[in-house]
């Protein structure tokens, strides 16, 4: 079972993340954000930042749909993220190792090229 600070220690590990000051956590690389808390929106409510629930960038709606069919009790969507390549994975669903692997991958996903022939090896 994974936690917010699981996610703070695993994405400050990846070479050049930095961290943005937020209510929750909030991780970029490049200034492109990879891995963040979930700010929840309920109409009529204030916004909760939800420290049980990270957004993961994903790639593409393939990969969102993939993931969303195939792990429905780990990864959901609302229709605020519809069209974009974001993913909330809900943190308790997921061990430590689960945890590395995601916000790795998106991490290699955002950082660009030129960083990452700096980072090779980097997650592995």
């Amino acid at each position: 079972m994974a936690d917010a600070d699981d996610v703070r220690r695993v994405a400050l590990a990846l070479p050049h993340t930095v961290e943005i000051a937020s209510d929750g956590f909030d991780f970029r690389v490049a200034d492109k954000g990879f891995v963040w808390s979930y700010p929840e929106r309920i109409a009529g409510k204030p916004r909760v930042i939800r420290l049980d629930v990270a957004v993961l960038y994903v790639g593409d709606e393939a990969e969102k749909q993939a993931l969303l069919l195939g792990e429905p009790e780990v990864f959901f969507t609302t229709p605020g993220y519809d069209g974009l390549p974001l993913v909330m994975l809900r943190l308790a669903a997921v061990d430590l190792d689960r945890l590395t692997e995601l916000v790795t991958d998106a991490w290699r996903m955002r950082v660009p090229d030129s960083l990452l022939s700096d980072s090779a090896g980097a997650g592995k």
